[in-house]
Parts: C-alpha cells; structure tokens; sequence
C-alpha cells in the first residue's frame, strides 16, 4: 500500500518516459561503433538507473538489493541472512572497528554489520536518493549512531582519508565500475595494511563462449538491464585485485561451490513462497503486476508510465534466468582479499603470472 507514494517521490522532479529515454540513449552511447562520437558517462547511467529502478527493487526483492546461495527450501531472506553473517565472519569484525560499505545502496547489509559486529559503518553511495533512505531507516532500525554516510563516486573516494578502516565491504556494487582495477586501488588506500575486503562480483563464468551468438546475446541484455559497462570473468577480478596490491585469501562461485543448491535466481522463477513474494518476483506475479500499474496510472495513483520500468525490469529477470540456465552467468563470484604492506611495482605486475586461486578460471 505504501508503494504509489513512494514512486510518487522517487519521481516527482521528472517524467518517467524521459528519464527511460536518457538511460536508453546512455546505453547506445556506450556500444561500439556509435557515429555520433557522443561521451559516455558510466556514473550517470548507474545514477540514472537506480532512480528509475530502486524503488520497484526493493518491493520486489527487500532491503539488500543482493542474491544470496539458496539451499533446497530456504526462502529468499534467511538466504540473504545467512549470506550476510557469512560475511561478517570472514571479515573477522570485532567491537569498535570501523568498516567501509562500499556502494551501500539503502543499507540493508550495513543494519546487519553494525548490529551484529558492534561496528561503525561508513556507507559510501553516489545516488542521493538511496543515501537519503539508507539515513532514514538506520534511524527506525536505531543503528543511526553506528553509521556514517558519504555521498561520492566509489572511484574517487577522496574525501575519506587513507588507511584509516578495518575492514572493506562492497556486494554487487564494483560490477558497475567502469575500471576495476581502479575501484580497488581506491578500496585499498582506505583500509589498513593487513586489513580485509569481502567483494561479491557479477562475473561470466568459464562456460561463456564468446563465439556463441545466444551467450553473446544474453550477455547484451544483462549489461543493459543491470547497466554493467562489462562483465567481467573470474580471472580479470582476481586480477584487478592482485594488480593493485591485494592478496586474494579466497575466491569462488558461491552458486556452485559446497553440496546441494537451489538456482539463486530460483526467486524470480519459483511459484514456491508467499503470494505476496510470488506477485513481486514470478514471470506471472510481474506480468500481472505491469497490468495493475497501467490501471493504476489511468486513475493517477502511480506517475505516467510507471509500468514501463516494470516491463524493463522484467526483461532484466529474464536475462538473469536466461544467464543462469546456460551456466554463463553469476552474481556470487565472492572473494576474501587482504591489504598487503606495499603497493607492488610496475615490474612486480608485469612478472606475476595472475594465477588465481580457487574456482575462478
């Protein structure tokens, strides 16, 4: 019920068909061969997409915009749960630390950090409209005086004074850098030396073929429904991560690795759960609900074209299911990465094989 005010909000300075039209031109600006020369701005594409999309996000999916490895009968938000304390410990956080949640989104991770682990979190976010409502509800959860909050851009975190956190943080928000490598080396100077950094990549997996019409394809539609300038494959993250100084303690593929597992897309294809959770996350629950926002529309309960999102975010699932079906596609690449005491050399990179660790390919 609370969801037509809160679109109403979220859009209240411009039309959505405008908006949808500057992502779409953003987009065709950003792939090869564009005659008009025009530049692309891959910060302003994210922005632009999580203004459109963030509130129909959390409706469908919560307060952490994640995925999380699903076991056989595990509903979506214990997953999430279980996701998050396994991070918590293999950060090794303890009472007092001060940790960096890199691209905090509305902070449902950083709730759970700050309760649990005792710490003060530092929540880093370049859209204005999701620090604003990370604030608001770390005020109701009464974790307020646990967190810190810095409105910039992950690639520039300049305002934030070198080695000074424990521990670093970022869930499926380093996808979106337009260089990896560089968006490490900025998590690298704020944190200590031998501190550690938990990351969870969206990442092409070792059966991608980029000779595949149907994998290239899939690929297309995920990097323009999550607005992703690249995906990246094990090998370049660990990569990025060693070319910057980082240690890779481990790395794997959370959806395959460690016994039984449920598909962690299995959420938006499931008629399994609530009704509730099925209308926001099935193919049908969707469908239906694009219908049910036009009929609102007509009688001026949701913005003009509200529904459109919908429909561009219904595409997204499909390409997520469609990525997680051909075994090419993953949002939980997670790796454990340690602050080394030097920066390596130009000469120490050039001389390092890149071998990564673990699953990665």
């Amino acid at each position: 019920m609370n969801l037509p005010g809160r679109i109403r909000r979220a859009y209240r300075r411009w039309s959505v068909d405008s908006r949808l039209d500057r992502l779409n031109s953003r987009f065709d600006r950003r792939e090869p061969g564009d005659a008009g020369g025009r530049a692309y701005d891959h910060a302003e594409t994210v922005r632009d997409y999580y203004d459109l999309c963030h509130e129909f996000m959390e409706f469908g999916w919560g307060e952490s915009l994640h995925f999380a490895p699903l076991v056989p009968g595990e509903t979506l938000e214990d997953a999430v749960v279980r996701h998050q304390r396994l991070m918590i410990g293999k950060l090794e956080l303890k009472q007092g630390m001060r940790v960096v949640d890199v691209g905090c989104g509305v902070g449902g991770p950083m709730r759970r950090v700050a309760r649990e682990a005792g710490v003060t979190v530092v929540g880093v976010n370049n859209n204005e409209y999701q620090l604003a409502q990370a604030k608001s509800k770390n005020v109701e959860a009464r974790v307020d005086h646990m967190a810190e909050y810095v409105r910039c851009d992950f690639m520039d975190m300049g305002v934030l004074e070198a080695s000074a956190f424990d521990a670093a943080y970022a869930i499926e928000s380093t996808c979106h850098a337009p260089d990896k490598e560089g968006a490490f080396a900025e998590i690298y100077r704020l944190l200590k030396p031998g501190a550690l950094f938990w990351g969870q990549e969206m990442c092409l997996t070792n059966a991608f073929d980029s000779g595949d019409p149907d994998h290239v394809s899939i690929k297309e539609k995920l990097m323009r429904g999550i607005a992703l300038n690249h995906i990246a494959s094990f090998g370049e993250v660990n990569r990025a991560l060693e070319a910057v100084g980082f240690e890779v303690v481990e790395a794997a593929d959370l959806a395959a690795n460690g016994g039984p597992t449920a598909s962690w897309c299995g959420p938006m294809e499931s008629r399994t759960g609530s009704f509730g959770n099925l209308f926001r996350r099935t193919p049908w629950g969707r469908k239906a609900m694009i219908v049910a926002i036009r009929l609102a529309e007509a009688a001026r309960v949701f913005p003009p074209n509200s529904h459109k999102v919908i429909e561009f975010m219904n595409r997204t699932a499909d390409a997520y299911v469609s990525g997680a079906k051909a075994g090419i596609f993953t949002p939980l690449y997670c790796f454990l990465a340690r602050k080394t005491h030097a920066r390596p050399t130009e000469a120490d990179r050039h001389s390092s094989s890149g071998a990564p660790p673990g699953n990665t390919g």
